[in-house]
């Protein structure tokens, strides 16, 4: 194990981003999201979520998939190019590090995609315990360990160093690359405490002993009928806000662009709680929100454990918690549905 003072943490992240691509939590105009590191980003490694998760490092919000271009009565087409070349993502907090994992479960089965599998063969993970969990958190509901990463490096804060621990062979590579700015760390009496005090602080939090009873495998005709969905659902307004600021949702959308000199094809982001998803020529199997809104929750907690080993398909990182404009999260559902310790 490696530590690094505070101080240094500038210069640590410059010699990686020398390197390679670098994404980090950044802090634009008041609002922390992961990008790419400058010279005069402002990097924040201190607020816990960001608004929107790191996934697009990995599943991009937007994305070309090929070009195609006519000339000469001859069509040609280029696929875009894969990730090729290392890159680091910064930062990422324990619960999103489980969602890359879920992510994985989608885009690494076959036939797997093969954009994603790039990024995550050639993507390092840098993880952060959290410091001070927030009451929004309840990741470990879902058996996630807040302070204690699961990553290629791993890394706690302690006053005013961080301590750095290579998890896998590319967090040994990357540790190699700035062993030069990290100190041994002899001591780890400090990470001991560290982790029992954000243990301590996650099992305080009001949602971290949420019961999950009645969810999970073998549950789709007992939850898909119940008729308080309807009472839930009543006040949503199909703004999506829960799907794009989640961690694990991956749903997309594909479309053709003209470009004038002839047609991207692309794919972005898309949620289930849009009354135009999945429209076809005879229209959508979803004709109202209440079955919008079920589809969202009933595949977070039942159809992907049903068809994942029993792994539910949310982490518990609250950022739905915290951005629905009318408080109907996932929690809200569980508790509703299921019941609570």
């Amino acid at each position: 194990m490696y530590k690094i003072s505070k101080s240094k943490m500038p210069e640590l992240l410059a010699l990686i981003a020398g390197k390679m691509d670098l994404f980090l939590p950044v802090d634009n105009n008041g609002t922390v999201n992961f990008g790419l590191w400058t010279e005069d980003a402002r990097v924040d490694l201190d607020t816990l979520k960001t608004v929107k998760s790191p996934k697009d490092a990995f599943f991009p919000q937007s994305e070309v998939l090929y070009s195609c271009y006519r000339k000469a009565k001859k069509t040609t087409i280029e696929p875009a190019a894969l990730k090729d070349a290392p890159f680091a993502v910064f930062g990422v907090r324990p619960c999103d590090v489980r969602a890359f994992e879920v992510l994985d479960k989608v885009f690494l089965s076959e036939p797997a995609d093969v954009y994603y599998a790039a990024r995550r063969e050639h993507g390092i993970v840098v993880s952060l315990a959290c410091h001070e969990p927030e009451e929004s958190c309840f990741c470990k509901v879902f058996g996630i360990d807040a302070a204690e990463p699961s990553a290629d490096v791993a890394m706690w804060q302690t006053g005013e160093e961080y301590c750095w621990e290579a998890k896998t062979e590319k967090g040994e590579n990357l540790t190699a690359l700035v062993v030069s700015l990290l100190e041994a760390c002899e001591d780890t009496q400090a990470v001991e405490e560290e982790k029992a005090k954000i243990r301590d602080l996650v099992d305080r939090m009001p949602n971290s002993h949420l019961s999950l009873e009645g969810w999970g495998q073998g549950k789709t005709k007992e939850r898909f009928d119940d008729p308080r969905w309807k009472e839930l659902s009543d006040a949503c307004l199909g703004c999506g806000t829960c799907t794009f600021s989640c961690p694990t949702c991956q749903c997309y959308d594909i479309k053709d662009f003209n470009t004038g000199n002839g047609v991207q094809r692309y794919r972005c982001w898309d949620s289930c709680m849009y009354s135009d998803f999945t429209m076809m020529a005879g229209g959508n199997n979803r004709t109202t929100q209440m079955q919008r809104f079920r589809q969202r929750f009933m595949h977070k907690l039942v159809y992907f454990p049903d068809n994942n080993d029993g792994m539910y398909s949310c982490v518990g990182c609250g950022r739905c918690v915290e951005k629905c404009p009318q408080s109907l999260n996932i929690v809200k559902v569980i508790k509703r549905m299921g019941g609570t310790k």
